[in-house]
């Protein structure tokens, strides 16, 4: 089982204003823009992965990365540290507690060093939060592309439809995914392209269809359907409470692509309903576009939950860094540990845009 933080942790509203001016400094000096590559890893991996007691959580759509709101502000143990780490001249911060030297820094952030790196200061030096680490890798330079999330569609069941009829209430728009890797070429070929950061620029809006339950009406009316007219008024409070029932429902969301498809076979098969494979589908299309590497440039929340720090979900796995069915297993009992449910998830995430 995955460890849970609660709802009411410390808070980071205690931070001193230098602090904060650094967090948002470590955020603005993130430079994004676009790469293809072969041979591509993470470069925020670190081979000896240990699950450690950070946050969990959070999304990093809507306001830029989300550094400073949701689980990042308040599932925090400890006294929370931020370090700023620069890597040929792109920036991003390590959220912590309890760091040492630069070495606890880079594991943390799950930043593995190439052989030829340079490292500022040396890997045991001691760090506190005036501390910038500097790593120069010779011959590479960032690189950024963007790439489109596809949308899906979201059928949901209204009797102010007549029954079998359906209507487009929402036209699906693609999203868009922002990925920057650091990239070394010989010439015109790429070497290796190592993922610096992706996130979601722009989140797909659901197709939205609205299929009718109602009964046909009648066209025929006769001077008896008038009479009875305010015999049918007395019930019509009551269908119009059914109705706006059925349209609050999150509806029945159709898969795209071979990650959904199994999302939503493994969960009907393991009681879930259609209404959590919707529930799944808008808070990962959110977080991660269903990227199982996607990254926080301002904190290094990974996968497609965005969970801070990724190695939370080795609970799962040991392969939880690049297996999109183990980082699905932790987002679900993570759900179900902090919110109840997995629609309890989802309506939290809508209300606050986080989770």
């Amino acid at each position: 089982m995955a460890t849970h933080h609660k709802a009411e942790g410390p808070s980071l509203r205690s931070l001193s204003k230098r602090q904060w001016m650094r967090i948002v400094s470590g955020v603005a000096g993130v430079g994004l823009v676009a790469a293809a590559g072969i041979a591509t890893s993470n470069i925020y991996r670190h081979s000896d992965v240990v699950a450690t007691d950070q946050p969990t959580a959070y999304s990093i759509t809507d306001d830029t990365y989300a550094a400073s709101r949701g689980n990042a502000r308040e599932a925090l143990d400890g006294d929370p540290t931020y370090i700023n780490v620069t890597i040929n001249g792109k920036t991003r911060t390590v959220l912590g507690t309890d760091f040492t030297d630069v070495k606890s820094v880079l594991d943390a952030g799950d930043i593995t060093l190439e052989p030829e790196d340079t490292v500022t200061p040396a890997l045991t030096d001691k760090v506190d939060e005036s501390t910038t680490i500097t790593i120069e890798r010779a011959g590479a330079q960032m690189e950024t592309e963007e790439t489109k999330i596809p949308f899906n569609t979201v059928r949901k069941e209204t009797d102010s439809l007549p029954k079998g009829e359906e209507k487009v209430e929402t036209e699906g728009e693609e999203g868009i995914m922002e990925k920057t890797n650091l990239v070394t070429r010989s010439g015109d070929k790429v070497v290796s392209s190592n993922t610096f950061a992706s996130w979601v620029k722009k989140a797909p809006v659901e197709k939205v269809v609205l299929v009718g339950t109602g009964v046909a009406q009648d066209t025929t009316t006769t001077q008896q359907d008038t009479d009875s007219s305010s015999d049918s008024n007395a019930s019509s409070g009551s269908d119009a409470s059914q109705s706006q029932s059925a349209n609050s429902s999150i509806g029945t969301t159709v898969p795209v692509g071979d990650m959904q498809q199994w999302a939503h076979d493994y969960l009907l098969a393991n009681g879930g309903s259609e209404a959590d494979f919707t529930a799944t589908v808008y808070i990962i299309t959110h977080e991660s576009g269903w990227s199982p590497t996607a990254t926080n440039p301002s904190s290094g929340a990974y996968g497609l939950a965005q969970a801070l720090p990724g190695s939370k979900m080795a609970s799962h796995g040991a392969d939880w860094a690049t297996n999109y069915q183990t980082q699905l297993k932790w987002f679900w009992d993570y759900c179900k540990g902090r919110y109840g449910s997995i629609q309890g998830a989802y309506a939290f995430w809508q209300a606050n845009h986080w989770y």
